[in-house]
């Protein structure tokens, strides 16, 4: 007859599962400081470059920046 495992081996499972969720929990965390830490570093790098402008954005049709005559008058 079979009556299940016994008192050691459900010890021994007991902290084998506790030893992997002590690893897991580990990982999480150090997972989530390189996280912080990659999204702090985005941060600072993108207000240094906050105050240049790139691209054509948004544009009059009617006067430039220089108060002369915009794009629509072109043509």
């Amino acid at each position: 007859m079979c009556f299940g495992p016994s008192a050691a081996e459900k010890e021994a499972a007991k902290s084998q599962r506790e030893a992997a969720e002590q690893e897991k929990r580990a990982e999480i965390e150090e997972r989530a400081v390189s996280k912080r830490e990659d999204i702090s570093e985005a941060i600072s790098g993108r207000q240094t470059t906050a105050g240049r402008r790139g691209g054509a954005g948004r544009r009059s049709l009617f006067t430039s920046p220089s108060g002369g005559s915009g794009y629509a008058s072109r043509f």
